[in-house]
């Protein structure tokens, strides 16, 4: 059998391996069980929710949890649990958007920084120290409030912020890989930089980077709950955890389901990717060593 074929075979065996030690972890396993039913939410939200999440009943307003509507009701008759569904579709996309962006073009110029150092690395970490002198949240909504309320204008704000951090972390990673004797070899064997980077330093220096991501995609649900609380992320009447709590914090007392809910889930969620993050982290170390 040819050496391709070898390989062929060994990276199935490395991954049903990988796996089988992933589900052996029970924070992987409850962290993979949230995240893939917060997936499926999120695509099929018609499916599971059982009612119209804008529609009013004026006859069930601020109805308490019951067999009928086991969330209760808004201040519209409008049912909490079909609007808790059907926010996962939103805050799951801020999830992905708000972090995506900022992950390509961090670990793009993370990747080239710390391959070529010199002037560019010079310029990165002023360019880096200039945008962490200030407080995350605090420029996030000072760009929100420059560009105007709305999810297209958050994504915008928040890749204009973090991306320094994943630009920091795999400058890190790919300053340490380029020293191993295989780049070396790269080099001697005339490989292109960018053959180099993309394809033998940056599959090497990823897997913390992949670790942060998942962290950063529940601190982005987060972000965009707390920006939609504020007015400054999804509008209303739009279904989003963030625009749920906003509108049931005048009706505490009276209606606390309203914002108990869209609370619980922004937990649950939070804790599925930082369960999924930990354990990914702990599998990485493992393999390292």
């Amino acid at each position: 059998m040819s050496a391709l074929g070898h390989t062929s075979q060994r990276r199935p065996n490395r991954l049903l391996a990988f796996l089988g030690r992933a589900f052996a972890r029970p924070s992987f396993v409850i962290g993979f069980a949230i995240i893939a039913c917060s997936i499926l939410l999120a695509l099929c939200p018609q499916v599971f929710a059982p009612y119209d999440p804008l529609a009013f009943d004026m006859t069930a307003i601020q109805q308490p949890p019951s067999l009928a509507h086991p969330f209760g009701t808004d201040n519209f008759g409008r049912d909490v649990l079909s609007r808790v569904i059907w926010a996962y579709r939103v805050d799951m996309q801020m999830a992905l958007l708000a972090t995506i962006f900022a992950l390509t073009i961090g670990v793009t110029a993370g990747a080239f920084v710390g391959y070529y150092g010199g002037i560019a690395d010079t310029i990165f970490g002023r360019c880096v120290d200039a945008i962490i002198t200030f407080p995350f949240l605090v420029l996030v909504i000072a760009i929100v409030a420059v560009l105007g309320p709305g999810l297209v204008n958050m994504y915008i704000a928040i890749t204009m912020v973090n991306w320094v951090y994943y630009a920091r972390l795999t400058r890190a990673e790919i300053m340490t890989q380029k020293a191993n004797d295989y780049a070396a070899a790269g080099r001697v064997l005339g490989f292109s930089d960018r053959r180099i980077i993309f394809r033998h330093l940056l599959p090497n220096a990823i897997s913390p980077v992949i670790v942060y991501w998942m962290t950063d995609m529940a601190l982005a649900i987060l972000l965009g709950s707390s920006l939609g609380y504020l007015g400054l992320g999804a509008q209303p009447p739009a279904a989003e955890w963030g625009v749920l709590i906003s509108e049931g914090r005048n009706f505490l007392l009276t209606a606390w389901w309203m914002s108990l809910m869209p609370g619980v889930a922004i937990v649950l969620t939070g804790l599925g990717f930082s369960l999924l993050g930990d354990a990914l982290a702990d599998l990485l170390r493992a393999k390292g060593r």
